[in-house]
């Protein structure tokens, strides 16, 4: 389970994200979503380490990480994917892969300084990349550098990655920003698969609320840096609050206003 408690940051006078606190539970795939400038981004990077909080704290599995880097979340079990894609743009798919296996626990393992296994070992770190790269369907690309990859693909393997480092939490900042509507099912179907592990927390932010209402199993609202929602699709999307706070308007006025669209 990851928690946050009372998490909070502050750049100058401004509170970007106020006193968030909520439990995100193995099994579920929770959205999260709100205006642009609600603090979903800095809700996301303050909870894997990117910005550090100016109150408030992180746990996962009962342990805390608010006072951990990026890489010790990272090994205790957030797998954190970017708007933008992270990867080695001049070493081949494989590659990529790869590094992320021997970065691992195992990987670590597999790469110990036994000079007898050392090309059996490599040999093992080879062919998980393989494997992984089969279930994100790229395997046929895996010796393509990543710098010669269509935005699409390069979105693919950064999936890949994550499923390398074997987190017990995903989360996913807009998985489609950018992708074209041939592309964008690709991505959406590899976090499918995921969701199907109920061992597995996943975070998703994303604007497009089709994708929220076919994925999520939850939803929270942020609104100016403040939880103001949260709880199953088909409610949370109906209350007053988030019509006001996602939708820009009062809900007396969206009536209004689709009604004289009918007329």
């Amino acid at each position: 389970m990851l928690q946050t408690k009372g998490l909070t940051v502050r750049f100058g006078g401004h509170v970007a994200v106020n006193a968030v606190s909520c439990r995100f539970e193995p099994g579920t795939l929770t959205a999260i979503v709100g205006p642009n400038g609600a603090g979903k981004t800095t809700y996301f990077n303050l909870i894997s380490g990117q910005v550090p909080a100016s109150e408030g704290s992180v746990y996962l599995d009962g342990h805390e990480l608010t006072g951990m880097s990026v890489s010790a979340r990272t090994r205790s079990g957030l797998g954190r994917a970017f708007q933008l894609t992270n990867l080695f743009p001049n070493l081949t798919v494989l590659e990529n892969v790869r590094l992320a296996v021997q970065a691992t626990e195992e990987g670590a393992h597999l790469r110990g300084l036994n000079l007898w296994s050392i090309w059996q070992d490599h040999t093992k770190l080879i062919q998980q990349a393989q494997d992984i790269l089969h279930q994100v369907s790229m395997l046929p690309q895996a010796n393509a550098t990543v710098a010669s990859l269509p935005h699409g693909d390069q979105r693919k393997l950064e999936v890949a990655l994550l499923m390398a480092l074997q987190p017990s939490v995903y989360m996913f900042d807009e998985p489609t920003a950018g992708m074209s509507q041939d592309e964008a099912p690709v991505i959406l179907n590899l976090i499918r698969q995921l969701k199907s592990d109920k061992t597995k927390t996943i975070l998703l932010v994303e604007h497009k609320m089709d994708v929220v209402r076919e994925l999520a199993d939850r939803i929270i609202v942020l609104h100016n840096g403040q939880l103001v929602a949260e709880g199953e699709p088909s409610e949370v999307m109906a209350s007053a609050v988030v019509q006001e706070a996602y939708l820009g308007a009062k809900p007396a006025a969206l009536s209004s206003a689709k009604q004289e669209s009918v007329v």
